[in-house]
């Protein structure tokens, strides 16, 4: 008789997010595929449980095969990724495709989630919304995906690591609109948790006085359905410009991005950013 694939959800960062589920599942398997070993380890050595340990990521997705055969065989194992529910931004999905294909029984032992507990917390619109890990490197796959982004009207959920997260929320900016809210989750569970609701606009500009520290969930608001853009105000960009020029955009550009997607052309904007300034420097 063949064994049983458990999905475990392991914590994100505060281990007591384990759930007693998980930590049986975890003692009865026969073996645990983890997709960083030495992470699965202490996690293991903090319940007290010695099992044997096999690598399962990215650049060891052959080891499928093998992993699959002593399932089939009769043993049951755990797969479990770094952080969080294993499949999700995560290099277990293969296996469960492959597992399924075969006949093997995969059970998902639900636990934590950095995108659905960030979701949660965001303060966006939670009753539709689609997950998108992180974008793609490629600047031709960036760009598609950015493209694709600006008109969904769901709310985005992306991850981003501290040394991208300024680039990223520059071509989000760019791509979307300075004024597009988004809600940046950092460090969720850990010691030093932060959640920030703003536009992309404002993000941008605080981080270009702070360092980012600690993983990242952006949660973006919807796109506008298309006939709602004409509902933006003049103001309403002017105040998109200024938020770009306080992160250090020149004032053209500020003028350009707050335009984009609005009625109102980069002249409009540019010529109230200086009417406003002229109007605070007379004051």
């Amino acid at each position: 008789m063949g064994g049983t694939l458990y999905l475990v959800g392991t914590p994100i960062g505060n281990l007591q997010d384990l759930s007693p589920r998980a930590a049986a599942v975890l003692g009865a398997a026969d073996f645990i595929a983890a997709e960083d070993t030495r992470v699965t380890l202490r996690l293991l050595n903090h319940l007290g449980l010695k099992k044997p340990l096999v690598s399962y990521h990215e650049h060891a997705l052959y080891r499928g095969d093998a992993i699959l055969a002593r399932v089939q065989a009769g043993e049951s194992c755990a797969v479990c990724s770094d952080a969080g529910m294993p499949c999700i931004s995560d290099p277990g999905a293969p296996l469960v495709r492959q597992a399924l294909a075969l006949g093997i029984p995969v059970v998902p032992v639900p636990g934590p989630c950095a995108a659905v507990a960030a979701l949660a917390a965001s303060g966006q619109d939670t009753a539709r919304f689609v997950f998108e890990g992180f974008l793609p490197v490629p600047k031709k796959e960036r760009r598609a995906r950015l493209a694709a982004l600006a008109g969904e009207e769901r709310t985005a959920i992306l991850y981003e690591a501290p040394h991208r997260l300024r680039a990223t929320l520059a071509d989000l900016a760019e791509a979307l609109g300075p004024g597009r809210g988004v809600t940046l989750c950092r460090e969720l569970t850990k010691l030093h948790e932060e959640t920030v609701k703003t536009t992309l606009g404002a993000a941008l500009a605080l981080y270009e006085g702070n360092e980012p520290r600690g993983e990242y969930v952006l949660v973006l608001a919807g796109a506008a359905p298309p006939d709602a853009g004409a509902q933006m105000t003049l103001p309403d960009a002017v105040a998109a410009a200024r938020a770009l020029l306080a992160g250090g955009t020149r004032p053209a550009e500020a003028a350009r991005r707050a335009a984009a997607g609005t009625p109102f052309a980069k002249k409009d904007v540019y010529r109230a950013l200086v009417e406003e300034k002229t109007k605070g420097g007379d004051a």
